[in-house]
């Protein structure tokens, strides 16, 4: 069995895919997001080396919890880890656990021919990925997270190939993120993907300000103010209409 680089464990998480869910966050992310509340699990080192036995063990310790849960991979990035999260996954799934992975996508590679051969393996043993799109627009999306976005959306079309469902998530920044233009293409985008299960339109908050003052960190977003979440209803209402006209497209089509 290949150990995991663990930064932290949650014994309750209720945000992280569907029902209770014991919650695993990685440690390694190449991504640089300018929001990010986890900046404390970007180094590829450290953590802690956990055996995947020893977190199923955790898992069954409240398992009368977890009914309609299960177990959620986050980060960091989990599948910078793709072997460990094999090897859990595997363990989970002769246990009947619902398995789900949150991942930003920058991992995909589809010209690395041995970690799509690990990816398919790693896809059979997983029911959910929540995957994490900051921005559709290419050039936005590296001034935001430091990183091209094409892999990512390459993932989406993996993902809906592989017939693992998918959930979307988008983080609706002030003056970044929330351009309505913007958020109607990422709705087209997804809009043609069957797997598509669920859309979470979520606000910027500040919260993670103190760990880059902790960590001696720059916050670029210092001066932007938390989304309001009254006017997160029209933004979504944007995307769901991109979703819509990309499916009447297709029926027409």
């Amino acid at each position: 069995m290949t150990q995991g680089r663990i930064h932290s464990l949650e014994s309750f998480g209720t945000v992280d895919g569907p029902g209770v869910r014991y919650v695993v966050f990685v440690q390694g992310c190449p991504m640089r997001c300018a929001y990010c509340h986890n900046p404390d699990t970007w180094a590829m080192t450290g953590g802690t080396m956990m055996d995947p036995e020893y977190i199923i063990e955790q898992y069954k310790r409240n398992q009368g919890f977890y009914r309609g849960g299960g177990i959620t991979v986050t980060g960091g990035e989990p599948l910078m880890q793709v072997d460990f999260l094999i090897d859990l996954f595997t363990l989970a799934k002769r246990e009947g656990i619902h398995t789900c992975i949150d991942s930003s996508g920058i991992a995909f590679n589809p010209d690395n021919h041995a970690f799509i051969e690990k990816l398919d393996k790693l896809m059979e043993l997983t029911d959910l990925v929540m995957l994490d799109i900051k921005h559709i627009d290419s050039v936005k999306h590296k001034e935001l997270t430091a990183q091209p976005n094409e892999g990512i959306l390459a993932f989406a079309a993996y993902l809906c190939e592989r017939k693992v469902d998918m959930w979307i998530r988008h983080v609706v920044v002030p003056g970044y993120t929330d351009d309505d233009k913007y958020l109607y293409d990422l709705g087209y985008f997804i809009g043609q993907f069957n797997n598509l299960k669920a859309l979470d339109v979520l606000p910027y908050h500040t919260m993670g300000t103190v760990k880059y003052e902790k960590l001696g960190i720059e916050y670029k977003l210092k001066d932007v103010p938390a989304m309001d979440k009254g006017k997160l209803v029209e933004k979504k209402k944007v995307v769901l209409q991109g979703i819509k006209d990309r499916r009447a497209n297709l029926q027409q089509n």
